[in-house]
């Protein structure tokens, strides 16, 4: 199992948007300017609620940034919220050969 942090949750719809076991997507962020490895986390329809940590500083121990998984799928991956702390959402990286 791979687990990734969710960061930036707060410029967008703040912790009450996430769920134990709830469904997302990680989407590669292809128009960022700023960095070359950035995933965003968005929703089936599509709306962005945070990106995967990609710093030192934002990635929680245990978990992979997204430089580590970039390149493990295409262009969007299925995730599954697991852990939903003070500052941050923890979720499990469902590649299609996997099961839950």
């Amino acid at each position: 199992m791979e687990y990734i942090t969710i960061t930036g949750i707060q410029h967008y719809f703040g912790l009450e948007a996430f769920k134990v076991n709830q469904i997302l997507w990680v989407k590669k962020d292809l128009e960022n300017e700023y960095d070359d490895e950035a995933i965003k986390v968005v929703t089936d329809a599509g709306i962005v609620c945070g990106y995967v940590a990609n710093s030192v500083y934002t990635v929680a121990r245990g978990t992979k940034s997204a430089g580590r998984i970039y390149d493990r799928f295409e262009t969007k991956c299925k995730i599954m919220v697991k852990f939903i702390t003070k500052h941050e959402v923890i979720a499990q990286l469902i590649f299609e050969q996997e099961e839950i």
